[in-house]
This record gives C-alpha cells, structure tokens and sequence, in this order.
C-alpha cells in the first residue's frame, strides 16, 4: 500500500503546495464562503502591518465602513422606537383590555410617523453571517496561534491575560445600552435581565481568544460611536425643526 501523509499545521497556503486540495480540511462552517475571503484578507493586510492584531482592527473598521448605509438605518430606526415609546406606552394603558384595538393604534402610530419597527433588526440579520463568518476565522484559523498584538498580549490565541478587553467590551455594552431604546412595556423581569447581559458577556469573553475579543471590542467601539454620532445628528434636526 502507498500512502501520502501530511503531517503539519492547517495553514491553507502550505497544504495548498501539496495539490491533493488538503486545504478543503480548514472549514468555516456554515459561511465558509464568507470565511475564506475574510482569511485571505486579514493575511493580506498582515502582509503590510506585520501585526495580525493590527490587521484585525484594519478588517473590523473595513468591514463597518461597507456595512455603514444598513447600520445607519438600523440606528435611526432605534431612535424612531425610542421616540414613539411614550406615547406607545399611553396607547397599551389605554386599550390594555382590547389587544385588536392597542394592535391597531399601535400599527397607525407607525404609519402617522413613518417608523418601521423591523427596520433595524432585517438591516442587522443581513449583517450576521459577515460577523458570524469573521467569528469563526478568528476562533478557527491557525494564523492566530503565537501571533501577538502589543504590550501585554503575546498570543491572539489565548486569553486576555489580564482581562483588559472584556472589560472593555462590558463598558461599550453599557454604553450601548445607554443610547439604545428599552422596550415599551417589557417586563421587568426580563428589563432586569437585559441590565446584566453585560456582566454575563464579561465573563463569556474572558475565556475567548484575544483576538477575537479584539475584534468585539474594535466592532463594539466603531458601532457605539456610529449610534452616538447618529443620536446627535437626530437631535439636531429636532431642536430645527422646533425652533422654526
């Protein structure tokens, strides 16, 4: 019997030489064909930057910037919510035991102000596999293995040793939760359980790779700027609107 053995890393450019298609053992999952490209542009940008850490961040911004028009509705949409939820509030007061007639009111309040409460939740699923898709890489790909970033991260691989960037990932989710509307009429219960999904993200990404908790943070930051950046400029067009 004849047998060829490959014994190595999965690195795809190296078994990639072998031309026996080793390369199809490193999958993504269910977006691999997301995930392929997203690969070969973090080696290309680690190329020039010679920092895979720096290369994360350079893809996170690129990756945000292409999505900016879906997320910028999706934020608007938000602050739309946000704005319509007093008067939403009145509207499940006044007709809590006629649901049809609360539906309807409801459904003619958005109408009257032209919200559509789906409008920021189909602009973020169509961003889920990119994310999902660079979530895998950055948790799979073997580039990341003994790759440091800076000061006290020397392995992207392997935890926060210090746990510096999932306490920076808690703050930005607090400050995301700040701009972001609560929902009208939600539960208690489940309002104090959303006040604690910070905390609960704190201690999930303790144990994730610093790369990838790089990744959340970078994404996390851009987003809270863009949300705070689109607040303002939704402010400003209302004190116009009534000064004139």
């Amino acid at each position: 019997f004849h047998f060829t053995l490959y014994a190595g890393p999965k690195e795809i450019d190296t078994m990639k030489t072998a031309h026996l298609k080793l390369e199809k053992a490193v999958n993504f999952g269910w977006f691999d064909v997301i995930a392929q490209p997203l690969l070969v542009t973090l080696k290309f940008m680690n190329r020039f930057t010679h920092n895979y850490g720096v290369a994360i961040i350079l893809l996170t911004v690129l990756i945000k910037i292409l999505f900016w028009p879906l997320t910028h509705k999706s934020y608007v949409s938000m602050q739309g919510m946000k704005k319509l939820q007093p008067k939403m509030a009145k509207i499940k007061e006044k007709y809590r035991d006629n649901r049809e007639k609360m539906n309807q009111e409801v459904v003619q309040l958005y109408r009257t102000h032209k919200v559509n409460p789906l409008g920021g939740c189909l602009s973020m699923l169509l961003q889920i596999p990119v994310f999902f898709a660079l979530y895998k890489v950055l948790f799979v790909a073997i580039e990341m293995r003994h790759a440091p970033f800076f000061g006290w991260i020397h392995d992207l691989s392997m935890p926060d040793p210090f746990f510096v960037l999932p306490a920076l990932y808690t703050l930005v989710m607090l400050g995301q939760q700040y701009l972001m509307p609560a929902a009208a009429g939600m539960d208690p219960a489940q309002a104090k359980m959303m006040k604690f999904m910070p905390l609960l993200f704190a201690v999930m990404f303790a144990f994730f790779p610093a790369g990838l908790c790089l990744y959340y943070v970078v994404n996390g930051i851009t987003g809270l700027a863009q949300q705070w950046y689109i607040t303002r400029q939704i402010d400003q067009q209302d004190l116009k609107v009534r000064a004139a």
